[in-house]
Parts: C-alpha cells; structure tokens; sequence
C-alpha cells in the first residue's frame, strides 16, 4: 500500500480523491486496509469537501480498531461538527459516535444534543442513529438521551421519524407515554417515511395500539358464547322458566358495545396503502399490524398482498409461509380464495415445500379436500425423500380432522405399503398407527397386514409402531402376535433401543392375555433385558417383571397389572407444529425460530378498560399543516390537512374503490371515482418515480399501463408489483384543503441534467425547495398523455377554449416553411405561421378536486407577449366544474427565483358554474428551466401552483438566410457546440414529420438549405437574445447527427436530449 500512502502525502487533491476511492473501493470488497489509518487520519482537515467525505467514510469503518489514532483527530471532528455542510456535520457525528471509548461519552453527548437540534434533518437523523450507540456504550446516559428522542420524538420531518423511533425501541420502549402526542403525527407520516423506518414504526405501534385500545374482537367473542348456549339450549333450560331468561339478558348488555376508538381506526387506515409497498418486509410489518389489531371482518385485506409476496425469492417465501401457517389456523377462511397459490413446484426448495403443505393442510376442509388430496398424491411421487414424509404426515393429518375422508386415506396409506421405498412404507405405517387408533375395531385386517411387514421394514420408528398396535389390539389378532414376539426374540440384541422397549411392552401384553403360548417368550425377553446395554431397557425389564409376574414379596400393583398395561388410551391428535406459535409477534424473529429471541418484546395483552384517548390531543395547528424535508437536501413537501382525524368520513368513502378487497369487486364503475382520476392524472405527468433509473419513457408507459390496469379492477402482476410504491406516494395528493402544492417531486429527464450543472455550481440551489421544482413531461409524450387523462377523467371532459391543430394547419406550417427562404424581413405573419398552436399542448396546473370545482390548464402560446417581448405567453385555461359560482380570480404573491418576474392577468370577477374562461400571462423564465411558483386565489381560497418550461419554449423563431447561418454557427464552436448521434426510426424519415417534431419540441424557425438530407433551425433566447442553432444531418440508412450551436451551453445541452427523444419515440 505503500503508493497509496505516497498518494495521500501529496498536496494534490485529485491524487488523494483517486487514493481514498481506491481504499474506499477496497474495504467494499472485504479486504482489510487498516494499516493505512495513519495515513488516512492526516487528511481529515483536507479543505477538498469530496476527500472530507470519504476519510469519514473510512474512518467510521476502522474508528474502533483504532481508538488511540482516531482520538488525535477528535478535535477535527469537534470541527466537523460546526462544518457548513450537512454532509461533513452528520460525517463527523457518525465517526464520532463509532469511536467506543468510554472517556469521551461527554463529548459524544454533546455532539448528539447539538445535532438533534441541527437545522438539516439529515444531520438530526445521525443523531438519532447515534443515540443507540451511545446508550451501549454507557447506559448511564438514559436519562438525558430519553431528553434527545423526546425532541426527536416532535420532528416534523418523515427523514428523521424512522431513525428516532429505533432509538426509542433500543433505549426506552416502556417510555409508551412519548408516544401519546407524537402518535397522530407518526401515523400521518408513516407513508413517506423510507422502507426501514416504516417496518420499524409500524411494530412499534403494534405495541402501543395493544395498550391504548380496547380488543376490537371482544364484542364478538361475546356473542359468539351466547349464541352458542342459545343453540345448544336443553329441554332443562327451557323448563326453566323466563325469569332464568330475563336474568341472562339483563347480564348480556353489562358490558359496552364496542366502539372502535378513533386513533385506532386512524392506524389501520393509514397502514393499508402499505400492503403495496414494494418492500416485503413493509408489507409484512402492515399484515402482522392487521392480524394482531384489526377487527376480524378487516384482517382479510392482509391474504392478497402476502400471496403476492410468494412470488419473491425463497427467504422471502420462507419467512412468509411461517407467517401464513400461524395465521391460517385461526384465521382459515382469510386464505382460502387463495388455495392454488400454495400448490407446490417441483423447483421450489424442501424448507419452502413443507410450509406450504402446512398452509395446504390448514386450509383444508370439508369442500375443498378431494383437490387437496388430489393434489397430496402427486406429491408422494417426488423424489425428495423429507418432503414425502411430510406429504404422508399431511394425509394423516387431514384424515384425523375431516373425519368423512379417514377411510380413503386410510386405504391410500396402505396402498403405500407395497412402495419399494422404504422411508415411505416406514412414515405410512407411523400414521397408519396414528389413524387406527381412532377406530381399531374396524381394522384388524389393516394391523395383520402390518405384522407381516416387520419382516421387511428396517426403520427402528415404523417397527416400534407396527410391535405398539400388535401388542394394543393383540385380541384382534390373537394368532399373529405370538408369531411376531417370537420372531422379535430372536433378533432382539441386534434391535434399537426405541424397538426393543415395544418388544417388552408386547411380551407384557400378550403374557397378561395369553399366558399359555407366550410365558416362556415373556421370560425370556426379559432375562435378554435384564443384561442389555442400554440402562432404559434394563430398569423397564425389571420393572415389568416385578409387575407381571406374580410373586411372594409382590405388591398391590401386580393384582393391577392387566389394568396398566391394557387401559384404554385416547387416540393421539394431529396438530399443527405451528399451533402455539401465535403468542409471538408475527414477523419476528422469536416467531421464526419458535423459541425467544435476544431483545424481543412480548406483545402486551389487550386493557379490559380503554386508557384516556385525551393523552393523544396536540393543538390544532400542529396538526392542519404539517412541514415534511423529503431527500437528503431536505427539500420541502407539504402534508395536508385531509390527513387530520376531521375529514375522516369523506376519505373513507374516497378509499373503498381504490383499495379493492376482493378479486373481482372493482368493476370498471371506479373509473368514475375522483381519486383513481386525480391519481391516474398525476402518474400520467410523473415521468420517473420509481428512481430506478430507466428511461423517463418507459417509466412513463409503466405508469399509464398501471393505471388502466387500476381502472379495469385487474389483478395483474405489474399493477401489483411494478408500481407499488408509486401508488402509496401518490397517496399524498392533496384533496381537502385549499392550500395545495399542486408540484410533483423530482424531475424529468431534460430538467435533471440542468439541475445537476447548476447544483454543482452552488449548494443554495440544492437546497431549493422540492414544491418548487415542477416537473414538465417532454413534448413528445405530453400528447398522449393529455388524451388519456380526458379519457380517464369522462364526467369533467370540456372542450378546449383553444382549438386543436388540423391536418391543413400542419401543411400550412410545412409550406411555410418551404417559402421560409424568400422571406427578407422579420415579418410578425410568418412566426405565426410557422410556430404550432402549442408545442407541449395543455398542461394541468390545479386539478378540479384539488381546487373544490376549480380546473386550471396552461398552455405556452408562442404568441409574443404584448406587455414584454422578453416574456414568454402563457395562456392560462380556468373552467368551474362546481354548482357555485367562482368570484375573484387573480394571481396572489409570488415565490420567484432571482431574475425571474411574471404579467399578471386581469383579474376574472366571476366565473359561472360550468364555464370556462381563457386569460393571458407573461413570464420572464430569465434563459432557465426554473419553475415559476405563485399563488392561485378566488374570494376564499388561495392554491400554490408552479409552471415549468420545457427548455424549446424558453425561444422565439429566427429567419436567416443559409450564408448567415454558416457565419454565426462559425462564431460558436467549441464549448459552444453540442453533438449528438442518433438512430431516426422508420416513422420519422420524412421532411415532413422532421420539422414538425423539432418545431413542435422547440420553437425555432427553419432556415432554407440547399441539400435535401440537412435540416437547419433557428431561434433566439427570449431573455438574452442569444442565437441558438440547430442542424440536424440526417444519412440514407436512419443514421443521424444532431448539433447545437448556442452561448447558453445548458440550454444547449438540454435542447439537444429533448429534440433526440422527439425524434427517436
């Protein structure tokens, strides 16, 4: 290691950020690289903030290791702590709070106080990652680290929830009462908290619900034993009288109907959307929610979402299963609709195999057991020997619980007797004893045909069960069990101890009922006992020979002996291995193993009285808005006030169609439904929520495929699993109160690329608010887009104010373009002319639920804006879809970032309910994509909205001719000319689908040239003025070459990715 040591003693930056990813990158791959700490510590002062974020990375690797070295630096991390930067802060925190020496816990604490209180909730979330480390390290702390979580405990933020709660179950979870005021907040946030801090919440609640509130199945219970008594009613009871009656209705209403407490009812609400996350450890955290919390008419909601789990890998199958056949046995109807899922593959592992013949077994009753033992005989015929035993065990089982199909079982285990595989026979005969015990009468024929069997059968079990029944029922066979106690004598040093213990019982039995064939066995047997290795059989030989035997010195229990040995014993009962699995939390570690892990806590009883629910009251204003950071730059969303408990009645109705608990129920009806609308509205716009990377086009096709699929009411995969999280997150739209953030989070592909420049050039643009940053569809998708969302959203369909484009329109703006070469001034007739209607068509700003009746669309007209040429023209489209009229519409005050200014519209006095107005406003975007935030108001309401451009609206149409061109493209080479290659798919070879894409995605004008393969565009920045030129050289085979001539090297940039998917979709 000794150049990398070399690397990190330069005194260049770019040397010592190739050195510690080197060593970054070595430590991912396991190798041990702690002989360089010296070097690495030297280097946690660098100035260099990407070298800074690697040491600390580093260093909370190795900081244990190495305590004495990382205790020089504890002054630079004291430093880091004040940093500028969220990153190093939080950086030095987690390096500190690894360094596990007692003597700087003060230090620690510290730290841990200050961060709590730290302005970013990335650094509060180390904090609250810290505050576990600290407790281990001295559990001294508690008191005052209780006083960090309760602080923690009242963040607003969805980052920090997770991380606090974690801390609250490794250093207090009896502290239930930090829960009381945080409860309501906890469960409103749930849905936006990451994966592993909703997994972590929602047990933590689990426990807290089975404290706060009363059993929601008590009252059933309740009825279920006097209905029962009232069925079961003797002539005796009835001969009573009525005064016995009265009694017993007076006794029934003693205790209070159930009502479900509020809050209660507010977690089981909250958690449902879950059951869709893509994370199966959220899902199952919601379904042991439902099992342990939920009323028994609700917890069926739980069976799809974990059938849908069994289609993952088999740890997820494993955990799943164990889970299902707990649950199975209470709640056996909950998963009946869903029998095939848990048939058996032949590529699905042993482990896997046996829990779902658990669950199959469960499952089976009256109706459904002839497929399931369809179903059991394929499977003795694998090749998996411990799957076919248990496959035997589950025909036993479904025999002793469904009493009609005992005798085909029964038979059909026989028949296994005659396999040439020998655990079979053995594992048929172990339940064939089993069953018979049931009814032994009926069967002496069964029991001779296993007495000839012990000849053959070598497995020590089935040999001990075949001896058992003899000796048992040796009076349905009384020539037989002779014959086989002899046979036994003479191998019986050579047998186990497990089969030489029956062979004693045997020859106790038969010397008790028939002495005069067997006593000389009898003696026998025992004398070989007497002397045997083993000291069980040993103690058992002497003790039968004391009991059978007669003698002098004999006590009261030979007289007795018949009695003991041949008393009637109650036949065995199949049960489930998983039958008292259930006092464990589902989803536990403890449940998994069967057996009380490290740490686990046990899930408290039911109260028999409800605690006060006041406990739980905040003031109202904490509630109405709530503030939430979303990402690690904490940038701002907003939470409604629909999630308070007031409007809990309207949601619900909102609720029951998009949450559909049957297969089949949603029928095409939901379409009509606003939230499926509003939702499906917002997936059309969302190009990219799932940030797995792909491409903004094919996130966009899953997102509309999805909700189609919604809308049909169809259980397809895709609905299922693609696109889960995404319809939790859109949860979140806005529906109740006016003050709506009608933004999207994240962005679209064209605006990322500019956004990820201007973040680098300063760290104020990072923390830019989130509702801030509108994200605008390209232009090529937005067409489709619009169409669908008109077709989805049938009830409030109005016809645009502006007219569409026409066919004649298109040729028109061809032709002028054409003739654009004879054109020797800037006429105002031919932009118009040759600028399409509206490029990105319309666009929605305030959707009608949001806006209580209020729809907003916008369009970019490309029209010039009278006030200001430097503006652009927004034409901005309100219709009334409510019964009363809306007064007073105009723009309120407006969130601009620098340089960006906007022309109010007129104010529109009234809008009548039904109509629909257009108004024109001005926006000066300032040569940026930035979204331009204001305020929406009528008389009583006021909606926050934001417009975005795409980058082709930010320029107006140039005319020159082709010698101009060639000069000014001369004047910006360089760093001012961007280019592309490109594929032109077949549909878009022709002039004139060429210039309708690129003029629809910017608004350039077409500069004549004089070879038919080359197209040439140009166009002027609204704001600056600068020139931006585009060629596109377009070769016979579809090959192309795409160049961008401009100053503005990001608008350059971003033009060039949205003209490339306009003409490669």
């Amino acid at each position: 290691h000794d150049d990398l040591k070399e690397m990190l003693d330069t005194n260049k930056d770019s040397l010592k950020l190739e050195a510690m990813k080197r060593i970054v990158a070595m430590i991912a791959r396991g190798k041990n690289a702690s002989d360089l700490f010296p070097a690495v510590v030297k280097n946690v002062a660098c100035k260099n903030i990407e070298v800074k974020k690697l040491v600390y990375v580093y260093l909370v690797r190795y900081a244990e290791e190495q305590q004495d070295l990382a205790l020089l630096s504890i002054s630079t991390f004291q430093r880091g702590l004040k940093d500028p930067n969220q990153l190093i802060r939080a950086s030095a925190l987690r390096v500190l709070s690894s360094i596990r020496v007692p003597i700087i816990v003060p230090i620690m604490m510290l730290a841990i106080k200050e961060a709590a209180s730290d302005m970013s909730p990335y650094v509060r979330k180390t904090a609250a990652h810290a505050i576990p480390k600290l407790y281990s390290l001295d559990s001294d702390q508690k008191d005052q680290l209780i006083e960090v979580i309760e602080k923690l405990l009242a963040d607003k933020t969805t980052l920090v929830a997770g991380s606090v709660v974690m801390a609250f179950e490794e250093v207090c979870p009896e502290r239930i009462d930090l829960i009381h005021k945080n409860y309501r907040k906890l469960c409103n946030l749930l849905i936006d908290v990451e994966e592993w801090g909703q997994v972590v919440i929602i047990s933590m609640l689990t426990r807290y619900a089975r404290t706060q509130f009363l059993s929601p199945t008590q009252n059933e219970s309740l009825l279920e034993e006097n209905a029962e008594k009232a069925f079961y009613g003797s002539e005796e009871d009835e001969a009573k009288g009525a005064g016995s009656e009265d009694a017993a209705a007076a006794a029934l209403p003693t205790r209070k109907p159930y009502v479900m407490d509020p809050d209660h009812r507010l977690l089981l609400r909250n958690t449902k959307p879950l059951l869709q996350s893509r994370s199966a450890a959220v899902v199952m955290a919601v379904a042991q929610l439902y099992f342990h919390l939920a009323p028994k008419a609700e917890v069926g909601v739980i069976a799809k979402a974990l059938v849908r789990l069994l289609r993952s890998h088999s740890e997820v199958q494993y955990v799943v299963l164990q889970n299902v056949a707990t649950m199975s046995i209470k709640r056996r109807g909950m998963f009946e609709p869903y029998l095939k899922s848990f048939y058996i593959r032949s590529t699905d592992p042993t482990q896997i195999k046996i829990l779902k013949l658990e669950v199959l077994t469960n499952l089976a009753n009256e109706t459904n057991i002839p497929t399931v033992l369809r179903e059991f005989q394929t499977y003795i015929r694998s090749m998996d020997k411990d799957f076919v035993a248990a496959t035997i065990q589950a025909i036993g089982r479904c025999a002793t619980n469904i009493g009609r199909v005992r005798d085909t079982c029964l038979n059909g285990l026989v028949q296994l007797l005659s396999n040439r595989d020998e655990l079979v026979v053995a594992e048929s005969v172990v339940v064939i004893k089993k069953l018979l015990q049931m009814q032994p009468a009926q069967h002496g024929e069964i029991i001779k045909h296993l007495a000839k069997l012990t000849d053959n059968i070598q497995v020590p079990m089935a040999r001990a069960s075949i001896l058992w029944l003899i000796g048992e029922y040796c009076e349905h066979v009384p020539r037989i069990a002779p014959d086989v106690l002899r046979k036994m004598a003479k191998s019986f040093t050579a047998e186990e101890d497990i089969v030489k213990l029956q062979v004693i019982n045997l020859a106790a039995k038969l010397y008790l009922t028939n002495s005069k064939q067997t006593k000389l066995l009898t003696q026998y047997v025992l004398s070989l006992a007497k002397y045997d290795q083993n000291y069980d059989i040993r103690d058992r030989a002497r003790f039968t020979r004391q009991l059978i035997v007669p003698s002098e010195q004999g006590g009261a229990l030979s007289r007795h002996a018949k009695k003991l040995f041949l008393a009637p014993k109650p036949a065995p009962v199949l049960e489930s291995s998983f039958k008292d699995r259930d006092h464990f939390q589902l989803g536990s570690l403890s449940h998994l193993l069967n057996a009380k892990a490290t740490g686990y806590q046990e899930l408290p009883d039911w109260p028999e009285e409800a605690p006060d629910p006041s406990v739980r009251n905040v003031e109202e204003e904490d509630l109405s808005l709530i503030e939430t950071h979303v990402g690690l730059l904490g940038e701002y969303t907003e939470v409604p006030e629909w999630t308070k408990c007031s409007n809990r009645e309207k949601r619900k109705e909102k609720e029951k169609p998009f949450y559909s608990d049957s297969e089949g129920e949603s029928g095409p009806t939901e379409s009509a439904d606003s939230e499926p609308e509003s939702e499906s509205e917002s997936d059309s716009k969302s190009s990219s929520e799932s940030g797995s990377g792909e491409s903004s086009s094919e996130s966009d096709n899953e997102d509309q495929d999805e909700d189609e699929e919604k809308v049909r009411g169809s259980e397809s995969e895709q609905s299922e699993e693609d696109g889960e999280k995404r319809k939790t997150k859109k949860k979140k739209v806005p529906e109740g109160k006016g003050e709506v953030s009608s933004s999207n989070e994240g962005s679209d592909s064209s605006s990322s690329s500019s956004e990820s420049e201007m973040t680098s050039e300063s760290e104020e643009e990072q923390l830019e608010p989130a509702s801030w940053r509108r994200k605008t569809p390209p232009s090529s998708k937005s067409a489709p887009a619009a169409k669908e969302i008109s077709l989805l959203d049938l009830e409030d369909f109005t016809p645009p104010s502006v007219q569409p484009v026409s066919p004649p329109a298109i040729v028109s703006t061809s032709l002028a373009a054409d003739l654009e070469g004879l054109t020797l001034t800037d006429s105002t007739l031919v932009p118009s002319l040759l600028s399409p209607v509206s490029g990105v068509g319309r666009q929605e700003l305030l959707h009608r639920v949001a806006g209580e009746g209020l729809a907003v669309d916008y369009t970019f007209s490309r029209q010039p804006f009278s006030g200001d040429p430097h503006m652009v023209s927004v034409h901005i489209h309100f219709s009334n879809s409510s019964d009363t009229p809306i007064k007073g519409l105009r723009l309120g005050t407006s969130k601009l970032p620098a340089g960006i200014s906007i022309q109010e519209f007129p104010e529109i006095e009234s809008l009548a309910p039904g109509e629909s107005t257009t108004a024109v406003m001005g926006i000066n975007f300032c040569d940026s994509t930035q979204a331009a935030n204001f305020q929406l108001c009528t008389q009583t309401r006021q909606f926050y909205v934001s417009i975005q451009p795409p980058v082709g609206e930010l320029m107006a149409p140039v005319f020159m001719s082709e010698n101009e061109f060639k000069k000014e493209q001369g004047k910006l080479m360089g760093m001012n000319e961007i280019t592309e290659k490109l594929m032109l798919p077949d549909a878009c070879r022709s002039d004139h689908i060429v210039v309708q894409k690129v003029t629809t995605t910017a608004n350039l004008g077409r500069v004549p040239c004089g070879t038919s393969d080359e197209y040439r565009f140009a166009g002027r920045t609204l704001t600056s003025g600068s020139l931006v030129l585009l060629t596109l050289d377009a070769r016979p085979a579809g090959a192309a070459q795409l160049t961008v001539n401009s100053e503005k090297m990001v608008i350059g940039t971003m033009l060039v990715k949205d003209v490339i998917q306009a003409l490669t979709q």
